[in-house]
């Protein structure tokens, strides 16, 4: 039998998507989308690639990001995470309140600046390349303009550079890559790399359901020609059926370790009960090789799969918190989220010592807006959950409990609640509104 240690994919179970990673030294740092919910952009630490230990969240002051009333699929999208002279940048789209900006930090637990917003830089999927000479370049995704855009998702990669004093877009604009296949929808999420001479660009493309990728190009100059990888994509599952257990892969971002092994975090989805994700886009970690130049993604198989060889690092395992929270603290815990940005006093620690309160307020689930919602994300197939609490309906719009949401639209709520002036305890489902 081999001793070989291994590790189980995902790494980061659950609502994790659109993961972006960097070295620094012998530690490795994470992030991912968070779209309307707050605190924004969780990170995390790791000393080996697969034990990950969230250390903050990067967009942890209304100041930092307003949702206003953006649906579930709106706000933060795709931030990517770089290190470069003493300091950790992160780059990110608030899709529906300013665009594309950049925060930085000494230190990547926080705190970390206020944003700064980029003037020309339309679209999403921003991330940042620090050339050799010490140059910084802004890389996005946006439509294509005009006659040139034939359908919705018919997108080009570009290119700025970026006065990092100043914090704005200086220069002329280059178009890199408009993607490796023909009539493909959503070339995005772009990350530039340096290698061996080459500039290597690698994106995803086909949307983030079930035809997404991940496709490769280079060049010798920065600013291109680019030339697609002869073998793309590099990586999808879109051809393997979709009773396969783990589907949508693509938005890759590449890390080396210290010793020169490469690894890809990217997102991807288990299904359960049919072609159904109700755990949403999670973070994987696939082995990736070069060989002649290009790209090759778990050398002999080509796919994410559940178990891999595990780095060759130290294996470093952090402590597990506990699945319980008794609300002791007089802050919660990083891993609560609420739903965009709550009102002041909605939510509190303080009012009575060991308990986390709730005010009454007229936002609903069911609506684009902030309610009295504090949640976890799911991380397991297979789960239980249980709380306490202490309410009384003053009339039959005042409900409280257990609510499991999908988006505004796609919800259970177990809740306590007054019907014809007797207290209930109901389950209701909300399905497509």
């Amino acid at each position: 039998m081999s001793n070989e240690r291994t590790y189980q994919n995902p790494i980061l179970p659950g609502f994790y998507p659109d993961p972006s990673v960097c070295r620094v030294g012998d530690d490795f740092y994470l992030v991912n989308s968070s779209f309307v919910y707050f605190p924004g952009v969780p990170i995390f630490h790791s000393k080996d690639l697969v034990h990950w230990e969230q250390i903050g969240n990067v967009l942890d002051r209304p100041s930092q990001a307003q949702f206003g009333t953006q649906h579930h699929s709106g706000g933060i999208y795709a931030p990517t995470i770089r290190y470069h002279a003493g300091t950790f940048y992160v780059i990110t789209t608030n899709v529906g309140a300013g665009g594309n900006f950049v925060v930085t930090a000494k230190d990547p637990a926080g705190p970390w600046s206020e944003p700064y917003f980029f003037e020309g830089a339309p679209d999403i999927d921003p991330s940042l390349f620090f050339d050799d000479d010490g140059k910084a370049y802004y890389i996005g995704t946006r439509q294509k303009r005009g006659a040139e855009s034939r359908y919705f998702g018919d997108n080009q990669i570009w290119m700025q550079e970026l006065d990092l004093t100043t914090m704005k877009l200086v220069g002329e604009t280059y178009v890199l890559w408009e993607g490796a296949l023909k009539n493909a929808v959503w070339p995005e999420g772009p990350h530039l790399y340096k290698k061996d001479g080459y500039y290597y660009l690698m994106i995803a493309e086909g949307g983030t359901e079930h035809n997404h990728s991940v496709t490769m190009a280079r060049s010798k100059n920065i600013t291109g020609p680019y030339e697609g990888n002869p073998a793309n994509p590099v990586l999808t599952h879109r051809h393997l059926g979709l009773d396969y257990p783990i589907v949508n892969v693509g938005h890759g971002d590449l890390v080396d370790t210290p010793d020169g092994q490469w690894y890809m975090v990217l997102l991807g989805s288990r299904t359960y009960g049919g072609y159904y994700r109700n755990l949403g886009r999670e973070t994987f970690l696939v082995p990736v090789e070069w060989e002649n130049g290009w790209l090759i993604v778990n050398r002999g198989i080509g796919l994410v799969e559940t178990i891999h060889k595990a780095p060759d690092l130290p294996e470093v395992i952090y402590e597990s918190k506990p699945a319980c929270d008794h609300f002791d603290d007089l802050e919660l815990d990083q891993k609560w989220l609420t739903l965009r940005n709550v009102a002041d006093g909605v939510v509190s620690m303080d009012a009575r010592e060991g308990y986390l309160q709730l005010s009454t307020i007229p936002e609903k689930l069911t609506e684009p807006c902030a309610p009295a919602y504090v949640c976890l994300r799911q991380q397991h197939i297979n789960f239980s959950v249980n709380t306490a609490f202490e309410f009384e309906p003053a009339n039959e719009h005042e409900t409280a409990g257990i609510a499991l949401v999908q988006s505004d639209a796609y919800q259970y709520r177990f809740e306590y609640a007054l019907e014809n002036g007797e207290t209930v305890v109901r389950l209701v489902r909300c399905e497509a509104g």
